[in-house]
């Protein structure tokens, strides 16, 4: 084999074992904390992590994940606009935005050539999230425990095409926007 094909078969390898990731849960850490979470895949045998990256300063608006050899950050794209965020890991950027501005409800996640819409199920409650209208398959995300938002299980039924950075958008959406604010 040439170097050229030898690199070429490490890069493939690579590729898909970092798009072979589903997501199967997600949980705080502590009891009494929602700055560090515990993210479980079925591919991994170490679970992973979303954890605020500034735990001292009480500051909601820039996260890191880390799952296997993947890492990211996410941050609020605008200081004091809650409307949407930017999500970056393997090198690309995905946004998050509301559908309408301030309705939390429902947001639109695009990595500009792939969208989906997430949307929180029933609006008076953010315990079950879904995408609606995929033609990549299905994915929702629930808490374990009705009203109880430190434990969630995902169904992760994406292609596996879709990426660990899109997946994280979409967990990441879901929770945060399900945890109390005051």
């Amino acid at each position: 084999m040439t170097y050229k094909t030898c690199l070429l078969v490490l890069l493939l390898i690579c590729t898909w074992r970092a798009e072979a990731q589903q997501l199967s849960g997600i949980a705080t850490r502590w009891s009494d904390s929602f700055g560090e979470w515990i993210v479980f895949a079925e591919e991994e045998e170490e679970p992973g992590e979303l954890r605020l990256r500034w735990t001292n300063l009480d500051n909601w608006t820039e996260w890191e994940y880390r799952l296997g050899e993947s890492t990211g950050q996410i941050r609020l794209k605008w200081n004091e606009d809650p409307n949407e965020w930017e999500i970056r890991g393997d090198n690309r950027i995905i946004s998050a935005r509301t559908l309408f501005k301030s309705d939390f409800r429902e947001w639109r996640i695009s990595d500009n050539d792939r969208q989906f819409t997430l949307s929180s199920r029933y609006g008076n409650t953010s315990d079950l999230w879904a995408i609606r209208d995929s033609d990549h398959g299905y994915f929702s995300i629930y808490t374990a425990w009705e009203g109880d938002p430190r434990d969630w299980i995902i169904e992760d039924e994406l292609d596996p095409s879709i990426d660990l950075p899109m997946k994280m958008a979409l967990v990441f959406i879901a929770i945060y926007q399900s945890l109390p604010k005051d």
